[in-house]
């Protein structure tokens, strides 16, 4: 080879070098923020945060337009209003008529009993049944509230796993990016080599089947966002995407996980979970309202009668009535015992459901648990091991293939293997933040 070409491919070797370098410092930091343009579908890091818009700023915006959560607020207000109805009278009735007329003549002062009638009646309840009315619609509202909570924490889970995801989209992208200009240096050197002939063929090929992967996967990952963009939107409550969404991978910061703890708070506090236990103590009431009625309700009547003076001018008294009715439970057999085997069940129902779901409960948390700690431990191998020997191999490995004591192929694995382990350690940050995510929602975490 000439002193020119050699000066060449020293200057190369050296760019790729720093690039290496460039990647491995980058990569040591926190995580990074990236915008993107619509026009050219390119990603680029920025130093300032600018218009990025950050996690607790979505949130707000979802609860304030998320038709799910508006929805269920309404539904809120609605069981609220049902509670005073239910422990209402029925309305009074009124009446008024003509009682005891002879149909032999039509004068009002023929007869005696004869009188024009005014009168007023009211059902009353037998005692105790109203408020167990009231209780059964107060426990229904309160269920109603809790599934309200339920829906708010759903669908603040459903923003930030779709902001994760959407974050990693776009990091990965980054980095495939970094890997395919650092292949496409290699390929120049495989090419360079070939042409004077150090190097061979097949390392030229191997180089252009690399950067042709990562080209693919490029196209993978730009099919991949505007599904992660739609449930983002979809979230927030956006119907049309107005801006350009760039979420940012949270810092890992290390949370204390007990299971013992977790599962406590999540008893004492999800929705879900809080919603059954009202379901439950509603279906007892309504077994209780169901025995009640085998005791009679009360029809309550006062009228009043006014009667004209006799034929030869005699003053008649009016008159007034009071009357109670008592409706009689005779059909217990066909009407009244179902009802109460009706409501025994579903109070038996939603105690099974409350059973299954501490049960699901319990197991989820154990896997997100597991998750969060498998993540959490890969993340800090790959940070303070893993990487760091990574690249000081593909750095020893560069150097090596320089003077050709290193084939081209090794020094394409070592640098195919870094591109691996910073997308497993990209990777590992967002499967923590979202299973710290998945694990708010199952203890029940009030969102603020």
């Amino acid at each position: 080879m000439n002193r020119a070409g050699i000066v060449a491919i020293a200057w190369v070797a050296t760019t790729i070098t720093a690039h290496v370098q460039a990647q491995g410092e980058a990569s040591k930091t926190g995580s990074l923020v990236f915008t993107h343009s619509a026009a050219t579908h390119e990603f680029s890091t920025v130093s300032q945060l600018g218009n990025t818009p950050l996690l607790p700023g979505l949130i707000r915006e979802a609860l304030e337009n998320n038709p799910e959560i508006q929805a269920a607020q309404q539904e809120r207000i609605a069981a609220q209003q049902r509670i005073a109805p239910a422990e209402a009278l029925d309305d009074p009735m009124l009446e008024a008529g003509v009682i005891n007329a002879p149909l032999a003549s039509s004068p009002f002062n023929r007869e005696d009993m004869t009188m024009k009638m005014i009168g007023l009646s009211q059902r009353l309840p037998f005692p105790g049944k109203r408020g167990l009315r009231k209780e059964v619609a107060s426990k229904d509202a309160q269920a109603i509230e809790y599934g309200y909570q339920e829906t708010v924490n759903r669908v603040i889970h459903n923003l930030k796993t779709a902001y994760f995801d959407l974050g990693l989209t776009r990091e990965i992208f980054q980095l495939v990016e970094k890997n395919r200009q650092t292949l496409e240096y290699f390929l120049r050197i495989a090419e360079e080599r070939y042409q004077v002939g150090q190097g061979s063929q097949a390392d030229v090929l191997k180089a252009q089947t690399q950067v042709s992967r990562m080209l693919d996967r490029l196209l993978e990952l730009e099919r991949e966002q505007p599904v992660f963009e739609a449930e983002l939107m979809r979230a927030l409550g956006r119907s049309t995407q107005t801006e350009v969404l760039v979420p940012v991978l949270l810092h890992i910061q290390e949370t204390p996980l007990s299971m013992e703890m977790l599962q406590q708070e999540a008893m004492l506090q999800r929705p879900q979970l809080l919603a059954l236990q009202s379901l439950i103590a509603r279906n007892e009431k309504s077994v209780d309202l169901a025995r009640r009625a085998s005791y009679p309700d009360f029809d309550v009547r006062l009228s009043y009668g006014q009667r004209d003076n006799m034929l030869d001018g005699t003053r008649r008294d009016d008159m007034v009535s009071m009357t109670v009715a008592v409706n009689l439970p005779v059909w217990r057999g066909s009407k009244i015992e179902p009802r109460i085997l009706e409501s025994q069940a579903l109070r038996d129902q939603a105690a099974s459901l409350y059973q299954a779901q501490r049960n699901e409960v319990t197991a989820r948390l154990r896997q997100q648990i597991a998750v969060a700690e498998q993540s959490l431990k890969s993340i800090k191998l790959y940070q303070t091991t893993i990487l760091p020997q990574a690249r000081l191999t593909v750095e020893s490995a560069l150097a090596a293939y320089q003077v050709g004591r290193v084939d081209f192929l090794t020094l394409l694995d070592n640098q195919m293997t870094v591109f691996d382990f910073e997308t497993n350690r990209i990777t590992a940050i967002a499967n923590y933040n979202k299973a710290l995510a998945e694990i708010d929602w199952l203890v029940g975490k009030h969102v603020h």
